[in-house]
C-alpha cells in the first residue's frame, strides 16, 4: 500500500470509532428507550435508519447488508409507531455530542471545518445510506459537526463495501464467515442468522474454494476477502480526494487522540460486532 493509503485506511478507522459511540455508550439504550423504542436492537435500526424517513424493513435489510431479515423485522416498522423520527435523530445527535464532549479537547472547530469542506463535494450517487445522512441538516457545534461528518463518510464507505460484496457474490450472511476473526462465531447471533443458515452459507463458501472443512478461509478465501477490502479502500479514497496528504495529516492527528480515548474508555468497544479494527 501506499503511504496515503496507508493514512486514508487509518483515518477510515478512526471516524469508524468517532461515528460508532452512539451505538455503544452505555446511555444509548436508555436514551432510545425513553423515546418508546424498545431494546438495543430497536434502537439500533430506528436510529441509523432514521435519516432515510421511516423506512421498511426490506429497506433496511437491503442497505444495512449483514442482517437476518427476521431481525430487522423485529425493530421495524413498529419503531415508527413508538418513537417520532425527528427526535430520534436528535437523540442520536445529543448522545454524540455527549460522548465525544467527555473525551475530546478544546479548539476541534478546524477540524469540524476540515471534515464539512469534505462533505461540500462529495459525490453521493450509489451510495443510498451516505446520501440520505448528508441530507440531515449539520449542526453547528464543533463537535456535532464532527459527529456527523464522520457518520456521513462511514456510510459513503460502507455503501461502497456493500457494492464490493455485491459484487464479489458474497451475501449477507457468508460475509460473516468470510470476514473471520475472533468474533465470527457470535456474528451469527449478532445479526440474527440460525444455525442452519449459517451451516448453509458455510456450505456454498466452500463449494466456491473459499472455505476449508474447518471453515477456515481458504488461500482463495484470502484472496477475495483482501480483494474487497481493497476495493473498498479504492471506492472510499474517492471521498477524500479533496484533501492533500498534509491534511488527511491534520484530520488524523486531531481526531485519533479522541478516538483512542473513546476505544480505552470502552466507549467503543474493541472486538464489537461491527468488526472494524481499534484505531491504531
Amino acid at each position: 500500500m501506499t503511504e496515503r493509503a496507508l493514512l486514508e485506511r487509518e483515518l477510515w478507522r478512526i471516524l469508524e470509532t468517532v461515528h460508532a459511540v452512539v451505538y455503544f455508550v452505555p446511555e444509548a439504550k436508555a436514551a432510545y428507550g425513553a423515546l418508546g423504542l424498545r431494546g438495543y436492537w430497536m434502537g439500533y435500526f430506528a436510529s441509523r435508519s432514521a435519516a432515510l424517513g421511516t423506512p421498511s424493513p426490506r429497506l433496511v435489510t437491503a442497505l444495512f447488508y449483514g442482517f437476518a431479515p427476521r431481525m430487522v423485522e423485529r425493530a421495524l416498522p413498529d419503531a415508527w409507531a413508538f418513537a417520532d423520527r425527528t427526535r430520534v435523530l436528535e437523540t442520536r445527535l445529543e448522545l454524540a455530542r455527549s460522548a465525544l464532549a467527555r473525551h475530546a479537547g478544546a479548539g476541534l472547530g478546524d477540524t469540524a471545518d476540515l471534515l464539512t469542506s469534505v462533505l461540500a463535494r462529495l459525490d453521493v450517487a450509489g451510495r443510498p445510506l451516505a446520501a440520505a445522512h448528508l441530507d440531515v441538516p449539520a449542526p453547528a457545534e464543533p463537535l456535532s459537526r464532527i459527529w456527523h461528518a464522520a457518520t456521513v463518510l462511514r456510510e459513503y464507505r460502507g455503501d461502497g463495501h456493500v457494492a464490493e460484496l455485491v459484487a464479489a457474490r458474497v451475501d449477507g450472511v457468508e460475509c460473516h464467515r468470510l470476514h473471520g476473526g475472533s468474533l465470527v462465531g457470535q456474528q451469527r447471533e449478532f445479526r440474527g442468522w440460525t444455525e442452519e443458515e449459517w451451516a448453509d452459507a458455510g456450505g456454498r463458501l466452500r463449494a466456491r474454494g473459499l472455505l476449508d472443512d474447518a471453515g477456515e478461509n481458504t488461500h482463495r478465501g484470502q484472496e477475495l476477502r483482501a480483494e474487497i477490502e481493497q476495493g473498498t479502500d479504492r471506492s472510499a479514497a474517492v471521498a477524500l480526494r479533496t484533501l492533500d496528504d498534509a491534511q488527511l495529516g491534520v484530520l488524523r492527528d486531531a481526531l485519533g487522540p479522541v478516538a483512542g480515548a473513546l476505544a480505552a474508555a470502552g466507549a467503543v468497544p474493541y472486538p464489537n460486532a461491527m468488526g472494524v479494527a481499534r484505531p491504531a
